[in-house]
């Protein structure tokens, strides 16, 4: 659940944040009937089926499935936490969000934090005026002629660090700030020797931003042949390499459906000068787990385009399954014969860059040819591991579907009989104990979802919502425990609070849930149109069938669960009898 001791406030923010309000101001909507509707910015579409109710304050796509209230169409399209839409919505609605208990520690380390991306800003607003002033001509010059517009250069906020060792710290001494501050930022360095100097000096600047697009730390470029050639920050209370990525601030807020991921600064700002504002790059280090995690609260593919030459292969083969394990499906772009995207593009251009983006290979077809470079083919022994090293790779996929798919693909590339291939993975797959897992799994999903008992509660659960003068003639014969699903009981549990409080506000129960795949079903349960086209005998006749189905299968669940206590019986018996002559009129 995502509300606590903090249910007041969520629900203040949330009654000051109109939907329709928030919502148009991301999506054209037009008004039809009680609802508005528009393009759904969560997949593509042409006609409009994304609404938004002013009345139960919730959006719902009858395309995609996506749906929620004015909390959960901010974290979908601006992918983050409930925490940080809180915030923002606490914002627009000037709403003052209370202080929670901290410890003096914690409070002087969050106060250390803020003054901190504090000083990294007015860092960066440095870098940049110097750039544009006549110390940083060739800094300027250096960016212009790697082809970079104006707009792209203020768009990344790009900078130059002075020759002078120490322009920057006379700058923020002069601002106020004090030495442990910026001995913290790492911006500043203190030697007996030297006194106070630069950490950048003489380097074209990359501000790096975090997700929520705060300075967080600066990567530099020296000019000329100094060394070392590049230089990040080092990792301090503000920046950790592992868990961010640089242009990520600009691509989580894009509405393409993937992420490119590249190896430099350079080639990030290239792509997204040419379009491409998806694109990504790890932060002077090897591709982490820790970034793969990141990446999968806001995309569920990624192309990967490093550097055509040895390193660049390596970088992909560590890169592909910390993708895979979270989720995301890769592909990798062969940028042949440049060495990178920046190169790529200048040369061949943006048509072209989409069009290896369309033929880009799988990531595990991409792992299976690198394979091949270890084996001798005229070896029949060597020729005999490499299908057994292929079988140890479809192995890692957890479903049947997909090990299939890969058997196919696999027999088809190098002439192997799929029916051989698949008997391989199969009699070690039944060792490692995985297809029979997996088929159970998807048996159990397939019977909730054909289920008439859940989907009677559902559409019971929908008539309440929608009709609210239902409820006291329902609820006379169905109460809470009569909706026997875990997640259906809940819904109706505080579905049945509201209602007896006389405050209907279903967006209020979304906000209670956390689990996705929950959080879609009970917005689609809420979002549902039923008795559009019923009189008013149909309709009759289809509240009280399912009102009996229900009550019906809970007081048959309730007498398995007796243990045959007679008192319980008899309550039941009686119950049943009463639901029997059960007419609800309308």
């Amino acid at each position: 659940m995502r509300m606590n001791g903090n249910d007041n406030i969520v629900e203040e923010v949330m009654s000051k944040n109109d939907i329709v309000d928030v919502v148009s101001s991301y999506v054209k909507l037009s008004r039809k009937g009680n609802s508005y509707f528009g393009l759904c910015p969560f997949h593509n579409e042409k006609s409009a089926s994304f609404s938004v109710s002013p009345n139960k304050q919730m959006f719902y796509c009858f395309g995609c499935g996506e749906g929620g209230n004015v909390y959960s169409f901010i974290m979908k399209y601006e992918n983050c936490t409930f925490g940080e839409a809180l915030k923002q919505l606490a914002d627009r609605a000037g709403v003052e969000l209370p202080e929670y208990s901290q410890s003096e520690e914690q409070k002087a380390q969050k106060d250390l934090r803020l003054k901190m991306y504090e000083v990294n800003k007015e860092a960066a607003l440095y870098y940049y005026r110097q750039l544009k002033s006549e110390r940083g001509a060739k800094g300027l010059a250096y960016f212009k002629n790697r082809g970079l517009s104006d707009e792209t250069i203020t768009g990344f906020g790009l900078g130059y660090a002075p020759m002078q060792s120490d322009a920057l710290y006379q700058h923020l001494k002069a601002k106020g700030y004090d030495n442990e501050l910026l001995k913290e930022t790492g911006l500043v360095r203190f030697d007996e020797k030297r006194g106070a100097y630069d950490t950048f000096f003489n380097r074209v600047m990359f501000p790096i931003m975090n997700a929520a697009g705060k300075v967080i730390g600066f990567g530099g470029r020296v000019m000329g042949d100094g060394t070392p050639k590049y230089l990040n920050s080092s990792e301090n209370k503000l920046f950790d390499k592992r868990r961010n990525l640089y242009g990520l601030n600009v691509a989580k807020s894009t509405r393409e459906k993937n992420v490119i991921i590249c190896e430099g600064y350079m080639d990030v700002i290239a792509l997204h000068q040419a379009g491409f504002k998806q694109a990504v790059a790890s932060l002077g280090t090897a591709f982490t787990s820790e970034q793969a995690d990141l990446l999968k609260r806001f995309t569920s593919e990624v192309y990967l385009t490093y550097d055509s030459d040895g390193a660049g292969t390596k970088a992909a083969l560590r890169a592909i399954p910390m993708l895979r394990n979270v989720g995301i499906t890769v592909k990798v772009i062969n940028m042949k014969p440049y060495k990178d995207p920046d190169e790529f593009i200048k040369a061949l251009g943006v048509d072209e860059f989409k069009e290896r983006m369309r033929t880009a290979m799988g990531g595990f077809m991409f792992e299976i040819k690198q394979l091949e470079n270890d084996y001798n083919f005229n070896n029949p022994e060597e020729q005999n591991k490499f299908y057994l090293a292929i079988r140890d790779k479809i192995l890692l996929f957890p479903t049947s579907l997909e090990r299939n798919t890969y058997i196919d693909a696999v027999s088809k590339e190098y002439n192997i009989p799929t029916e051989e291939l698949k008997q391989l993975v199969n009699n070690k797959g039944n060792d490692l104990g995985l297809v029979k897992n997996v088929v159970k799994k998807d048996t159990k999903k397939i019977a909730k979802q054909d289920d008439p008992i859940l989907i009677a509660q559902k559409m019971l659960l929908t008539w309440l919502v929608n009709e609210p003068e239902l409820f006291n003639k329902v609820s006379a014969y169905v109460k809470p425990e009569d909706f026997i699903e875990p997640l259906y009981n809940f819904v109706a549990t505080k579905l049945y609070e509201q209602f007896e409080k006389e405050t209907l506000a279903p967006a209020n129960i979304i906000n209670m849930i956390e689990n996705d795949e929950d959080h879609k079903e009970v917005a689609a349960i809420f979002n549902a149109e039923l008795g559009a086209d019923l009189n008013k005998n149909e309709k009759e006749s289809a509240i009280n069938e399912l009102v009996l189905k229900v009550k019906l299968n809970s007081l048959d669940y309730r007498t398995k669960n007796a243990n045959g206590d007679l008192s319980i019986l008899q309550e039941l018996i009686y119950e049943r009898g009463k639901i029997q002559k059960m007419h609800i009129y309308l």
